[in-house]
Formats: C-alpha cells, sequence, structure tokens
C-alpha cells in the first residue's frame, strides 16, 4: 500500500496534508535521525517560545530539494541492500528447486506480478508474464490488474499465487520466479 502513496518532500512553504485534508500540517521525527527534522524543530520553537532565531526561508528553500534527494538515494540504497542479502539467504534456503512457495502479489508491472513468498513472506522475487504460458498478459490503466486477453484470467495486487524460484541473481538482488503449477 505504501507504494502507491505519493512521496512527500521538504519545502519551505506549508503545502498542508492532501490525504488528511489540512490545510496547515508540520510531520518531523527524532532531530538525531535526519537533518530536515532538526530544522524543523528549530522552526517550531522559534515560532512558539521565541528560542533561538528561525531557520532562514530561502537557504530553507535551497536545502528541501537537496534533502529530499538525498533521503531518496538513501532509501534507494537500503532496499538495495536488504534485497542482496535476502538474495543471499534464500540462495542458501532453497535447496529444492521444485518447492513451491505460497505467496502474495504485492506489486505489478506490465513485465509480471512482484510476489512476496516464503514462510513469512520475507522473500520477493518476480512473476515474468512471458512464463505464464497460454495468454497475453496486459496490464490495467490502474496498475493494479494483469488481464489475460484472451482467457479473462486476472492477478490483482493481493492475490495468492503459488510460486517456484527459477534463478536467484543475488549480487543484483534479482530472485526471477516461475509459476507453482506445471505447464
Amino acid at each position: 500500500m505504501l507504494r502507491s502513496l505519493k512521496q512527500a518532500y521538504y519545502d519551505q512553504r506549508n503545502r498542508g496534508h492532501a490525504g488528511l485534508q489540512l490545510a496547515s500540517y508540520c510531520h518531523f521525527t527524532s532531530p538525531i535521525r535526519r537533518y530536515p527534522d532538526l530544522v524543523c524543530h528549530r522552526a517550531l520553537l522559534s515560532a512558539v517560545s521565541g528560542e533561538g532565531p528561525a531557520p532562514n526561508v530561502s537557504w530553507v528553500g535551497a536545502a528541501g530539494p537537496w534533502c529530499s534527494a538525498r533521503e531518496r538515494e538513501a532509501m534507494a540504497i537500503e532496499r538495495n541492500a536488504d534485497d542482496v542479502a535476502r538474495c543471499f539467504l534464500l540462495a542458501r534456503s532453497a535447496a529444492d528447486p521444485d518447492q513451491v512457495f505460497e505467496g502474495e502479489v504485492v506489486g505489478l508491472a506490465g513485465a509480471g506480478a512482484f510476489v512476496a513468498f516464503g514462510p513469512r513472506g520475507e522473500f520477493e522475487g518476480m512473476l515474468p508474464v512471458r512464463r505464464l504460458r497460454g495468454d497475453w498478459w496486459e496490464l490495467n490503466e490502474e496498475g493494479t490488474i494483469l488481464v489475460g486477453t484472451r482467457s479473462g484470467s486476472a492477478i490483482r495486487l493481493g492475490d495468492p499465487v503459488s510460486v517456484r524460484v527459477g534463478s536467484i541473481d543475488a549480487p543484483r538482488g534479482r530472485v526471477d520466479l516461475l509459476p507453482g503449477w506445471e505447464d
């Protein structure tokens, strides 16, 4: 669900919160964690209690986009590292190539379905549409359903699906899946 939401970004203007329908909105976590949170703390302390000067608006305007970009880069690196680590773990634990895993569709693309699988859903891989024989699959406009144009079958976000591990590219953090059923 989180992947479908619009990402937040830092800005010197108060743009409110669209999801909460608030004209004014401020969010921060611990100032130890992220520099933008420290700037937000300083601005609030200055406005509420007069403690220290408020951050310069022009500086905040330039720092906001830069901080947003760095945060997204850090998240991408963290996700990639997690994917690589999970692939090495899967490679060590998936000894039987015919083992069928029960999974859940957690993402869709024109190329196939992303499936979380494993005892606790800790692994993720791509089930390419090219592996789903006998039909031509197209992604709907909203990106929520793969539809078989011949059969009318559908693969939706949240659907349960049986898969087998086709290949693991641990250094790239990628798992290619095969259908859990025989073609």
